[in-house]
């Protein structure tokens, strides 16, 4: 008995290193995408909070798609970890996977960028300020383009996570924030030669430091000993009919649940430009602080994936059941770090973003401050649905989720935001209590779905 004891033990220390070990980069790595946003935002913020809304309202447009199309290619993960947990040296099935998800993101990539060409148009439908929609309009018809290499830099990503070597992901993507840094700045302001381009230097700047990465990437699977004899671009031509089916098979429900989560906030966001300019940047802010503590979970949730994939792969419930509780602890124990971080010192984080001795910043501030103390409330919500979500995903289990997402972000939340915000006319407040809701919602389903995953049939024959 006490030897059985210490194996499982000794057993249990190992999950929580290669976890952790895998999760790390992956987590810096999502820190360095949040940066890039974030010093958009930043850099627009200096430009004046007029820019930053205007910019606001087209990064929120631009993502509602974006999210869509990374939902559909993290599929890729699980389908990998589950191909070397059945046969550790896989080589033609992996290859098969990382194009036929690159095929696919040109698939989705394409009607969507027909679809944000009319920007402008769009934003007007929804009632937002004409100059607004007018400039988040040109701010977005230079951004997108930049969508179809950040969803191919993605896949490679996910290729080199689920052979559990994600460090070359967190250095192109270190690069990626140096590069978008400088060239937005450069862009934005007319410096180092470069026109004053104001927004539309922004969405360039953006769309070349996403080229930049998917090239760099690129690079390192082709050329690193680790990665290169997977050949994964030659014949990147051939077609593969049933590949490409799988990979929408089990992204499509994942696009969708993601798709089904930002678009809440983003909804937040077209409530908050009905309110007012104010509202609008305060919520720009607070959701910046926010998204950016998220990325730690969100980085437990990728290495879930592929650490419950592999166990799935080669038939070990006690393996996937390690995996799932040592990331979910993780995860959510960070957010409960961060949510008391939030709510010990919001004005200084609010402070980063917006200059406290502006008195022109003084009620978008105050209006941060107090989203900032909802956003600290669902911190816990907010890791624990998105580490559920990965540990599922290990699984195939995709659809359910996807249901879950529907009625928890909308059928909750989003009703719960309008009622509160203009019902009661608690405005800003009332619609972050709302999105609180909606993820407390979804996270008590994936995690009652978890838990009963043997009784549901979903470890596999």
């Amino acid at each position: 008995m006490l030897q059985r004891s210490d194996k499982e033990s000794r057993l249990w220390r190992e999950e929580i290193r290669a976890t952790t070990a895998l999760a790390w980069p992956l987590i810096l790595t999502n820190l360095t995408q949040s940066l890039i946003q974030s010093t958009d935002v930043l850099l627009l913020g200096w430009a004046g909070s007029a820019v930053l809304a205007a910019g606001t309202l087209g990064i929120n447009l631009y993502y509602a798609f974006l999210i869509f199309g990374i939902g559909l290619v993290i599929a890729a993960a699980p389908m990998i970890a589950r191909e070397l947990g059945a046969r550790r040296h896989s080589v033609r099935d992996v290859r098969r996977t990382v194009r036929q998800t690159m095929w696919a993101a040109v698939a989705i990539v394409v009607p969507v960028w027909v679809v944000l060409w009319h920007s402008e148009a769009i934003l007007l439908a929804m009632h937002q300020e004409p100059a607004l929609a007018a400039g988040a309009g040109r701010f977005v018809r230079a951004l997108m383009w930049g969508m179809l290499p950040a969803l191919w830099y993605l896949v490679l990503r996910s290729f080199v996570s689920a052979l559990e070597k994600p460090v070359w992901s967190l250095i192109v993507g270190a690069a990626g924030v140096a590069f978008n840094a400088v060239l937005n700045y450069s862009l934005i302001f007319g410096k180092l030669g470069f026109p004053p381009l104001g927004l539309r230097g922004a969405g360039i700047g953006s769309t070349c430091a996403n080229s930049f990465m998917f090239v760099a990437m690129a690079l390192v699977v082709s050329f690193h000993p680790r990665f290169r004899r997977y050949r994964l671009f030659g014949r990147f031509w051939r077609a593969d009919g049933e590949r490409f089916a799988a990979v929408w098979r089990l992204g499509l429900p994942i696009a969708v649940t993601l798709a089904l989560e930002i678009t809440i906030f983003n909804a937040a966001v077209f409530l908050m430009g009905l309110i007012g300019a104010a509202s609008l940047a305060a919520h720009a802010v607070a959701l910046q602080i926010a998204a950016f503590s998220f990325m730690v979970p969100l980085g437990v949730s990728q290495a879930v994936t592929v650490r419950v994939g592999l166990a799935f792969g080669r038939g070990d419930p006690a393996g996937i059941a390690r995996a799932g509780w040592t990331a979910f602890v993780i995860g959510v124990g960070f957010m409960a770090l961060m949510a008391m971080v939030m709510l010990a010192i919001p004005h200084r984080l609010v402070g980063l973003f917006l200059d406290p001795a502006d008195p022109a910043n003084a009620p978008v501030i105050s209006l941060a401050v107090s989203f900032l103390f909802v956003a600290a409330l669902f911190q816990i919500f907010d890791g624990a649905q998105s580490v559920g979500a990965g540990m599922l995903r290990g699984l195939h289990d995709t659809k359910t989720p996807m249901l879950f997402a529907a009625f928890g972000y909308w059928g909750v939340g989003l009703v719960t935001a309008v009622g509160l915000g203009f019902g009661l006319g608690w405005n800003g407040f009332g619609i972050w209590v709302g999105l609180a809701t909606g993820l407390a919602v979804v996270s008590a389903l994936m995690l009652g779905r978890w838990v009963r995953r043997e009784r549901l049939g979903l470890l596999g024959g």
